[in-house]
C-alpha cells in the first residue's frame, strides 16, 4: 500500500490550501484514511479522516470547522480542504490508512503511512 500526500506550502493566515492524499495498491473499503500533522517539537496528533465506503468523518476539535475532508473513490483520493488557516496549523501533515475503522483515532490506529508534506502559516 502506497500513501501520497501533496499539496503543501506557504500561505498566509486566514488564506485556505487543499492537501490531496494518493492511495494505491490496496482496498480500503472498510476502512479509512485520516490526516494528522506534526509541528516542530510536537508529537504527532489527529486531524481528521474519512471512512472510504460510507463518507463519513470525524474531526479533532482544533480543525472542526475549519478543515473538510472528502474522498474521490475513482481515483482513490482523499482531500483536506483547510480554511481560516492559523500560525498554530503549521506543521508537516500526513495520510494514513487504516483497514479496519473503530472509535481510536490514534496513531497506532492507522496501518500505512505517506510521506509528509509541509503546510507554513506564517504569525
Amino acid at each position: 500500500v502506497q500513501l501520497q500526500a501533496f499539496g503543501g506550502g506557504l500561505v498566509q493566515a486566514g488564506g485556505s490550501l487543499r492537501l490531496s492524499c494518493a492511495a494505491s495498491g490496496g482496498t480500503f473499503s472498510r476502512g479509512a484514511i485520516g490526516w494528522f500533522r506534526q509541528a516542530p517539537g510536537k508529537e504527532r496528533e489527529f486531524v481528521g479522516r474519512i471512512t472510504w465506503s460510507a463518507g463519513s468523518t470525524v474531526y479533532a476539535n482544533s480543525v472542526k470547522g475549519r478543515f473538510t475532508i472528502s474522498r474521490d473513490n475513482a481515483k482513490s483520493t482523499v482531500y483536506l480542504e483547510m480554511n481560516s488557516l492559523k500560525p498554530e496549523d503549521t506543521a508537516v501533515y500526513f495520510c494514513a490508512a487504516r483497514v479496519l475503522v473503530s472509535g481510536y483515532e490514534g496513531v497506532s490506529a492507522y496501518n500505512y503511512w505517506g510521506q509528509g508534506t509541509l503546510v507554513t502559516v506564517p504569525a
